[in-house]
């Protein structure tokens, strides 16, 4: 008997990079790993601005499941109407971002949004952003300059809504300790997104689409030594098992 091998496809946004001159894509492996371990296939999309569409349009019925993860720069500030220039952009990714989202929402398609992810997902949604987050209660950026165990060490507690989803996949509604490597943040999470976890300072912390069977962004890294963390850990095995019921489903 032929052995079926059914474990979900997650596309997963890379960023342009330029390395000693040469432009380039990054996709780091705590991403990748993270998917795997919980039983994910992962496959990388470049971009290019121009493409942004027609690279949605012909990748998004081949998955099963999409991931938008962190990344050093930030979205172009005219995307969520506010005024500047952003010195560490990546416009490529804003548009293949802002086409991928509202086709995976109306498609109902598992969708994972970590930090930047998470703030593409408030600006699809009709959100804002705030460019520069105040520091006096909570210090939401590490220190780049140290290691990365420090940098990516829990930094502050959140508070997660209680009867949230968020709450009900990590089985607690109970503070929650992050790590926390921001810049930036939702300012007005739009018409679309349910606030899911609150920082200490009302800094939004993680977002749902309210009626989905999981849309779910947070503002930490759970990609981080996710083996090493009951709540990372739950967040990807419960995503990869909507990812497993959307495939299931697509069969039908």
């Amino acid at each position: 008997m032929e052995r079926i091998i059914d474990n979900p496809l997650i596309g997963v946004v890379m960023c342009h990079t330029v390395k000693d001159g040469h432009p380039g894509w990054v996709l780091y492996q705590k991403y990748l790993d993270a998917i795997m371990d919980a039983g994910g296939v992962v496959i990388a999309l470049p971009h290019r601005p121009g493409l942004g569409e027609i690279i949605s349009q012909r990748t998004l019925p081949l998955f099963d499941g999409l991931l938008l993860p962190g990344s050093p720069s930030n979205i172009e500030p005219w995307r969520y109407g506010a005024a500047g220039e952003e010195e560490e952009s990546d416009p490529g990714r804003d548009e293949l971002a802002m086409q991928l989202i509202p086709q995976a929402l109306a498609l109902r398609l598992p969708l994972l949004a970590i930090c930047r992810g998470m703030q593409e997902l408030a600006v699809a949604a009709g959100g804002t952003l705030n460019r520069q987050l105040p520091d006096e209660k909570v210090l939401h950026y590490a220190d780049t300059d140290a290691p990365l165990a420090e940098q990516y060490a829990p930094a502050h507690h959140i508070a997660l809504t209680p009867d949230g989803q968020l709450a009900r996949l990590l089985g607690s509604d109970a503070p929650l300790q992050v790590n926390s490597l921001h810049k930036q943040g939702i300012k007005d999470p739009g018409p679309r997104l349910w606030p899911e976890a609150i920082a200490e300072d009302g800094v939004i912390e993680a977002v749902s689409v309210p009626e989905h069977p999981f849309a779910i962004g947070v503002q930490w890294h759970p990609e981080w030594q996710h083996q090493h963390s009951c709540a990372s850990s739950r967040l990807f095995e419960a995503f990869i098992s909507a990812c497993h019921q959307y495939r299931k489903e697509k069969r039908l």
